[in-house]
């Protein structure tokens, strides 16, 4: 015979088994769930053929995950015309040699990259609710917040090293230009991480080289300060990642918070950015990582990005 539990008692019941499900399906389930997200942004000047821009972020890798590194070298199979990575490759120091065995197979490609936070550093534990306080106050890592105490120094130089080996470009406050196999040359600027406040947009500053096919911003975290220049100096596409997309975001409502002063309705994906009458192209994304004491995600599946550039209308 079934039992029979009374109505006072098999709310509560129910509401304990969905909220059970629900954090194993964010704990277990989703931040298995990689994706590649496809899209088309209209940014190059008439006649030239598209490019396939494939963009990593976020990986947080921590020693182990074996299922993320096959998926990342996957990736390679997309046989992209560039690679962009930008920022927070590690979330586990020890983790370095699989982060590189991972991305191997896409450093065969010409690509770029900046370092986010947890490049340099790693994670600590910390209240999640504190990010719901950072919106509020508008005080985000080390914008408006003391200095971290005790942080851990990652290896960061020899994945630093690597990049630069497999002929990868730099963009930490820096200028770079790639040429691809087609030969079109692409004109990159980069800052490193406005999280921890080490942009130093002044050193990059005056508008893309003119006589490049293409030129591309690129960065960690998509502070408004760092958007404001590069859309102010008409670069047509701006890169970002950092966000997580929210990382846990609420079905029919979207992202909570950006982990930065760029709004929620821009947590992930593509969007416009317009400052004194000029508009760029900005692409956010949800990374394919978490922080290893946070490894939740909901409604914001992992995702690498596959953008292809076309003609402007």
């Amino acid at each position: 015979m079934r039992a029979r539990y009374p109505l006072s008692l098999s709310v509560p019941l129910g509401v304990t088994a969905a909220g059970a499900a629900c954090l194993v399906y964010a704990g277990v389930i989703e931040p298995r769930s990689f994706r590649l997200r496809r899209v088309t942004v209209p940014v190059l000047p008439r006649g030239m053929r598209p490019l396939r821009v494939l963009q990593v972020s976020d990986i947080h890798m921590v020693s182990g995950q074996n299922r993320k590194r096959r998926w990342l070298q996957s990736l390679a199979g997309l046989r992209p015309d560039l690679v962009v990575n930008t920022g927070d490759n590690l979330s586990d120091p020890e983790a370095v040699p699989e982060l590189l065995d991972a991305l191997g197979p896409l450093m065969e490609f010409p690509g770029a990259y900046v370092f986010g936070s947890n490049d340099y550093y790693g994670p600590k534990l910390r209240n999640p609710a504190r990010y719901l306080v950072e919106k509020a106050t508008g005080r985000h890592g080390l914008n408006g917040n003391p200095p971290a105490v005790g942080a851990i120094h990652n290896p960061w130089e020899g994945m630093r090293d690597t990049f630069d080996a497999a002929g990868w470009v730099g963009l930490s406050n820096a200028r770079g230009r790639i040429k691809l196999e087609g030969g079109e040359e692409i004109a990159l600027t980069g800052l490193d991480d406005p999280h921890i406040k080490r942009d130093r947009y002044d050193e990059v500053a005056g508008g893309p080289d003119q006589d490049a096919d293409l030129p591309l911003a690129v960065v960690h975290a998509p502070y408004l300060r760092v958007l404001d220049a590069f859309t102010a100096d008409r670069y047509p596409l701006i890169l970002a990642g950092h966000t997580h997309g929210g990382q846990l975001r609420i079905p029919f409502y979207g992202a909570l918070v950006t982990n930065c002063d760029l709004d929620t309705d821009r947590a992930s994906g593509l969007s416009r950015h317009e400052v004194d009458g000029h508009r760029s192209y900005l692409y956010v994304s949800a990374g394919c990582g978490a922080n290893r004491y946070t490894p939740f995600r909901f409604a914001c599946p992992p995702e690498a990005t596959l953008l292809t550039l076309i003609e402007r209308p």
